[in-house]
């Protein structure tokens, strides 16, 4: 899928080992990209709202990648997610989880470089005693600021941010992977709070 979209990814931190299992990685979310740039560096089940199934091609995609889908009009779900979350980890499963539970286009165009997390999955993290492994997401260009052409954002349909990226010359994607969080005795919203900082402190 980068291949095919010619998107390239570079990255910087804390890379994983490919022996890594069993971590919970939290990003920044900007585009549907995001999930395959990601993918590309370290196998991952990732957690997406329900209505994902249902996008051409790429709906196909994340099903066939064994995604978690959260049906975010039940209230019941938050805890079914949690709990077969968990278990996953256990099992030794990477998962990826978007906090912000939206996009935005990387510039705080919404009200904040990077929106407010909703954590409660991760709970799961805690419950299974394994890090959470925060990775800062940014599309630049060639002059180091922000492609807001990249972002799947506000009003734009999933086919017309298909077209503006395959506008691009050369469109780039920056994963900077900070440095893991044990919880070691935090509760939920702290670790949730610490994850946002490191994101927000490095984008910023």
């Amino acid at each position: 899928m980068l291949r095919a979209f010619n998107i390239k990814v570079v990255t910087f931190g804390n890379l994983p080992a490919p022996s890594v299992k069993g971590v919970m990685f939290v990003a920044n979310h900007i585009s549907w990209s995001d999930i395959h740039a990601l993918n590309s560096l370290v196998p991952l089940r990732f957690i997406a709202k329900s209505d994902i199934k249902n996008w051409p091609a790429f709906g196909y995609l994340v099903q066939k990648a064994d995604t978690l889908f959260i049906d975010r009009n039940k209230r019941q779900e938050a805890g079914r997610i949690v709990d077969i979350t968990a278990a996953s980890l256990i099992a030794g499963d990477n998962l990826c989880f978007f906090p912000e539970g939206t996009t935005t286009d990387g510039t705080g165009s919404e009200g904040a470089l990077v929106l407010p997390f909703k954590g409660s999955v991760l709970q799961a993290a805690i419950s299974a005693h394994t890090q959470v492994w925060p990775v800062a997401i940014k599309y630049v260009n060639a002059d180091g600021s922000i492609n807001t052409a990249m972002a799947y954002a506000g009003g734009t349909t999933l086919i017309a941010s298909m077209h503006q990226v395959l506008m691009q010359k050369n469109p780039v994607v920056e994963l900077h992977f900070l440095q893991p969080i044990h919880p070691n005795g935090q509760n939920r919203r702290d670790l949730t709070q610490t994850s946002y900082d490191a994101i927000l402190a490095k984008l910023t």
